[in-house]
């Protein structure tokens, strides 16, 4: 075969499967809730069999050996002769783990050892599971049939014949005129058929077994049938009666039943989606330096043209940006197996719900969520949630729920982990933060009870009173929250004593073309993100005061610390009248600048290797009137120390 070849297809089968493997692990955990549910055990038993035509198409015996002892343990409890117990799905989900660990070694190149032969032991039905044969029923020709078979109709004649659930030579079930089987599976049929050792079945001048248009004829069934019965069929099988020969069909109904039918989807790789999305950025950036230059020439045909060129830039940026845009329920999927997993590791009772799985996100956010997410989850069960025994005394039920949710708001996406538990106290965080030394008394008891829940997120707290493989080790929470901040989001909690807790989530729809707030310090030009930017106002004469040394605006009845840009720049002279209050992680800080400008959306470019390791400095950006901004990172500006922001706020 050719190299270039073999590369394709062991590429799209890598496509392929991993979609599959997906969505398999969220069907598996439903079918463990309804282990008799016919569409789950339907679905997951077809995503094995694929994965194992295309294994073995590939001739990856590890992996087509793995899937073939699955697939029989999911037909016999698809033929009802066997319940999905705790114990069996244990093993299919040691299946589906083994499996990825399969297609991360193929795509990396590395050998595949066979599967254990522990877990292929546990993966068969039994003794007792083997379904008992079924008597020979006498012929009964098929009713009159419109040219196609449904999927489920072709699949029962298939089992009849070769023994998938019944015993071979089985009667099957005569096909009935109602749906139609795409290419691909009946591709995947005929290598199933000509592939498992036996000699290819000999075939004589019937059509072709697959048409464009994804179906088969009666006459084309029927001779496959005649094929596979009549030279070389197990003893025993039955035959469908033939039909009669009919008349050939005029030209023009046989041309519009062999037209292909239209493909609605495409796969592009990321990196030319990626490039297309970087072409939208550089076109936002010309269409606001000719806005500004029509504005400022005051020529009508230039303004009319801009104008034009901004309601098309705005429609193409839209729908580029639509294109990297995938569900929620794509980040939500992998959760179901870490909520068993957990639940069964610490003996309690959880049911996770999941809310607004459709929601779209930017593709980028989606793959970098998933550690901040599964960090969530795993403290929503461990700290949330109480033992079943505590939940009976509390009056609860004793299964805890946790509840996944998503939703659009603005344009930001708004992610909530929300569980029953326990819910946080203020005076045991208080005690907590005293004693690990992140503050004094003093200051302790000035914090807010949503202050209060703020301090979970900082480095080294916590409150668990062992150390586990779980929890108690003094980081996760607040390597959450600086993940968050570096995507440009933020994350915020909100707790009831007894009554259980919620940590909210917001990001921006997408990271690839940012909406900041342009202002101005000194000559210098700053972009800060739009997503930490709270309010902005003047102040007012008499409103900086001084508290404990450092500069403050009495705010809304509240102190708000304040921050010279004017010294990060070195811009020299008073600072700036104008405040961007910003919101960095849990803290809330007034930043003064000269002016205020206004908010564009921006291409960020990467000021290269010269740069690297300058704080608060994320990349640059044009700007409408042609000058360069520099696109500020509020996560490095608040520093895991604090020292440059300390060394920004304004002394007294």
């Amino acid at each position: 075969m050719d190299p270039t070849l073999d590369s394709e297809l062991r590429n799209d089968f890598l496509v392929e499967a991993g979609e599959l493997m997906q969505r398999l692990g969220e069907q598996l955990i439903g079918l463990e809730t309804s282990p008799r549910d016919a569409d789950l055990l339907n679905a997951v038993f077809r995503a094995f069999h694929t994965v194992k035509g295309g294994a073995g198409f590939l001739a990856i015996e590890p992996m087509v050996q793995l899937c073939h002892h699955a697939e029989d343990l999911l037909n016999v409890a698809r033929n009802g002769q066997l319940v999905l117990d705790a114990n069996r799905m244990d093993a299919l989900l040691e299946a589906l783990d083994l499996l990825n660990d399969m297609l991360a070694a193929l795509a990396g190149g590395s050998p595949m050892a066979m599967p254990p032969p522990s877990l292929l032991a546990r993966l068969m039905p039994g003794a007792a599971a083997t379904p008992p044969p079924k008597p020979v029923a006498p012929p009964v020709a098929p009713p009159p049939s419109d040219g196609t078979i449904d999927d489920s109709e072709f699949e029962a004649l298939l089992d009849s014949l070769y023994g998938t659930g019944g015993s071979p030579g089985a009667p099957a079930a005569a096909p009935a005129a109602s749906g139609s089987i795409s290419d691909d599976e009946f591709e995947a049929l005929l290598d199933n058929l000509h592939g498992k050792g036996g000699a290819p079945v000999a075939t004589t001048s019937a059509p072709a077994a697959s048409s464009a248009s994804g179906s088969i004829s009666d006459d084309e069934f029927e001779s496959l049938l005649d094929n596979l019965h009549g030279k070389g069929a197990p003893p025993g099988a039955i035959a469908p009666a033939p039909a009669p020969v009919a008349a050939p069909a005029p030209s023009a109904p046989a041309a519009k039943q062999a037209a292909p039918a239209p493909e609605n989807t495409v796969r592009v790789d990321t990196a030319r989606l990626d490039a297309l999305v970087h072409r939208a950025g550089e076109l936002v950036l010309v269409r606001n330096r000719l806005l500004t230059l029509a504005a400022r020439t005051g020529d009508e045909t230039l303004e009319l043209a801009a104008t034009e060129l901004d309601r098309v830039a705005d429609a193409l940026q839209n729908a580029v940006l639509g294109m990297r845009m995938q569900p929620v329920g794509r980040l939500f999927q992998r959760f179901p197996r870490i909520v068993r997993d957990l639940s069964r590791q610490l003996g309690k009772e959880v049911e996770l719900l999941q809310e607004g799985e459709d929601t779209d996100l930017d593709r980028s956010l989606v793959e970098a969520l998933a550690d901040p997410m599964v960090h969530l989850i795993r403290n929503a069960l461990d700290h949330g949630l109480e033992m079943p025994e505590e939940r009976d005394r509390a009056g609860k039920p004793r299964k805890g729920k946790v509840t996944l949710a998503a939703s659009q708001r603005g344009e930001r996406i708004i992610i909530t982990v929300s569980d029953d538990g326990r819910g946080m106290n203020p005076e045991v965080l208080r005690r907590k933060a005293v004693e690990k030394g992140l503050m004094d008394e003093a200051q302790a008891s000035r914090l807010t009870e949503n202050e209060c829940y703020e301090i979970i997120f900082r480095p080294g707290f916590s409150t668990a009173a062992t150390v586990s493989d779980i929890s108690g080790r003094g980081v996760g929470m607040d390597v959450v929250k600086t993940r968050v901040v570096e995507l440009g989001g933020t994350l915020s909690v909100r707790s009831q004593l007894g009554k259980g807790s919620t940590l909210e989530l917001a990001v921006p729809l997408t990271l690839a073309i940012q909406r900041v707030l342009m202002v101005r310090v000194g000559a210098r030009l700053l972009a800060l993100p739009l997503s930490n930017v709270d309010e902005v106002f003047e102040l007012a004469a008499g409103q900086q005061q001084q508290l404990d040394g450092r500069a403050v605006a009495s705010h809304r009845g509240r102190a708000l610390a304040l921050a010279d840009l004017g010294g990060w720049v070195g811009v020299e002279g008073p600072a700036g009248r104008h405040v961007v209050v910003l919101h960095i992680g849990h803290m809330r800080l007034g930043c003064l600048v000269h002016e205020v400008l206004g908010r564009e959306d921006v291409m960020v470019k990467p000021l290269g290797p010269l740069f690297q390791g300058v704080p608060a400095v994320a990349g640059a950006t044009v700007t409408g009137d042609g000058r360069l901004a520099l696109v500020m990172d509020l996560a490095g500006l608040s520093g895991s120390d604090g020292q440059l922001l300390s060394s920004l706020t304004v002394s007294g």
